[in-house]
């Protein structure tokens, strides 16, 4: 399956990492790829490590929220995409989490056809009998995107505690 977690509402990543959790209690192996994060002081880096989650990022960085990328990110975020394109193709984890890849797609920091493309073909080649499913998260996923997801979820805004002056909270929001 292909599914993405993507809008302007908190919880593209914690949706993807609940099915993560529920990836695991079924004895599946997981990783995550993250775009554009780089920071490894924060409670998902810190919690896959102690999950059996192998966590990967491709850029050192050390904020904790998520702005708009320069270009500097760009070579990590193409590390990133080569990378994920082997691990799927090996077919080594049953779950693949993309996470803030439709970000770096929405930035041009990774091709949107060429993801679509892989992804498309790699599922009708599958032929994988465990079912390796694939998560996108990030913000602003094109109708292109949502077309070829068996599930799309937007996350929606209502109302966020950054706009009131609150800072990020270890725990909540990293």
């Amino acid at each position: 399956m292909i599914i993405v977690f993507t809008g302007n509402g908190k919880g593209k990543t914690s949706a993807a990492l609940g099915t993560a959790l529920r990836s695991l209690g079924w004895k599946r192996k997981v990783v995550m790829i993250q775009f554009i994060k780089g920071n490894k002081e924060i409670g998902e880096w810190k919690s896959a490590k102690e999950n059996n989650i192998d966590m990967f990022q491709f850029y050192e960085d050390e904020k904790y929220n998520i702005g708009v990328p320069g270009e500097k990110y760009r070579e990590g975020c193409q590390r990133a995409w080569e990378f994920v394109k082997e691990i799927i193709k090996k077919k080594k984890y049953d779950l693949v989490i993309l996470d803030e890849i439709i970000n770096a797609i929405f930035y041009k920091l990774v091709e949107e056809k060429e993801v679509i493309k892989f992804l498309k073909e790699a599922k009708v080649k599958g032929g994988n009998p465990k079912g390796q499913d694939v998560v996108l998260t990030g913000r602003g996923a094109s109708e292109k995107l949502i077309k070829i997801a068996d599930i799309a979820t937007d996350m929606k805004e209502i109302k966020h505690s950054f706009k009131q002056g609150i800072k990020a909270k270890k725990g909540i929001d990293y």
